[in-house]
This record gives structure tokens, sequence and C-alpha cells, in this order.
């Protein structure tokens, strides 16, 4: 789930090919999945999935979020440009971080996923388990936006084509419409 190309990894992912801000990016990334993740455990996914109106609302505002951001990252497969350092002008770290936030906490599928999914998930492990299997997606997450953020600059040869951007932006929209899908099935 953490390392389905969304639009909050799609974001690291230009970060770190553009060299900008990775730091701060992928620790929002990581301590947002942290707390998240922990916020299952200790309960609130029970909480959300005990009340079906939030549950339904969280539901159909993500499946509309997915769609949308499917529609932005399918019109980008068909009008691809390329990525390069040294192509753009730097961006101020104030819209970076709050672009980050956005993606991360203005996405409703990242609840369902880290509070509600893996929350049950550790939950049916036991009063330990629980607590043992959040350290263990709170620790493959930080792996994965790490390196998600910092291994972008080795694939910049390859995103500096148009033709990589536009299969990345077509399968980014392939995947969110499926997660779209996925989540109006009753």
């Amino acid at each position: 789930m953490i390392v389905a190309i969304g639009a909050q990894n799609a974001f690291v992912l230009r970060q770190g090919l553009r060299r900008e801000f990775v730091l701060p990016v992928v620790l929002i990334c990581a301590l947002s999945d942290a707390l998240l993740i922990t916020g299952g455990i200790a309960g609130l996914g029970a909480l959300l999935t005990g009340n079906p109106t939030a549950l339904t609302i969280t539901k159909y505002a993500g499946a509309l979020f997915l769609f949308g951001y499917a529609a932005v990252a399918a019109r980008r497969a068909f009008r691809p440009s390329t990525l390069t350092a040294a192509d753009h002008a730097p961006a101020a770290l104030r819209s970076v971080l709050l672009t980050c936030l956005g993606f991360t906490y203005l996405n409703p599928h990242v609840y369902l996923d880290t509070v509600v999914l893996l929350g049950s998930l550790a939950n049916q492990r036991g009063t330990d388990g629980r607590w043992l299997y959040g350290i263990g997606a709170v620790a493959g997450s930080f792996f994965w936006f790490f390196s998600l953020g910092y291994f972008a600059r080795k694939l910049g040869p390859v995103f500096a084509r148009a033709r990589a951007w536009q299969f990345l932006d077509g399968g980014i929209a392939v995947v969110m419409t499926a997660l779209g899908a996925w989540m109006l099935i009753p």
C-alpha cells in the first residue's frame, strides 16, 4: 500500500528528481504515516469503522480524490514532458511543504490504508503483537519514502525523457482508477 505510486509518492519522486527539499518532504511523509498508523493501532480505525456515516463519507471522498488524481495523471500522460533538476526554478520551501501536507492529509485514501486497514491488521495480532506490527509498518514507510526521495536522482536520466513520464503517469492513472473503483465496491 505504501509503495503504490499515488499522488504523494509521485510528489516525492518529483522532488527527488528536482533535488529540492527532499529531507523535509520524506520526513513529512514518513512521520505522517507513523502518526496515522499509530492512531489506527490505538483505536482510531475502530472508531472510524464503528461510525458507518464517517466511513461512507471517507470511502466516497477517497474514491473521488483518486478519480480526480487519475484524471490529472491521464492528462499528463497524453501531454508528457520531462523533468530534470536544472530545468526548473527552485520552488519555495513553504509551497513545497504545504503541497506535501496536502497530498498527505487531504487524501482520504491514506486514512483508509493507514488508520483503518493497517490499524485493523495490527490489532489482529494481540496486545503485544499489534505494536510490533506497527513498528514494522512504520519502518517500512520510512524505508520507502527515504529510498524514493533519495534514489530518485539515480532515475534522473530515465525521467529526462518524456516517454518515461508518459508511462509513469499512465500507470498512475490506471492504479488510481482501480483503487477508486475498489473503494466503491460494497
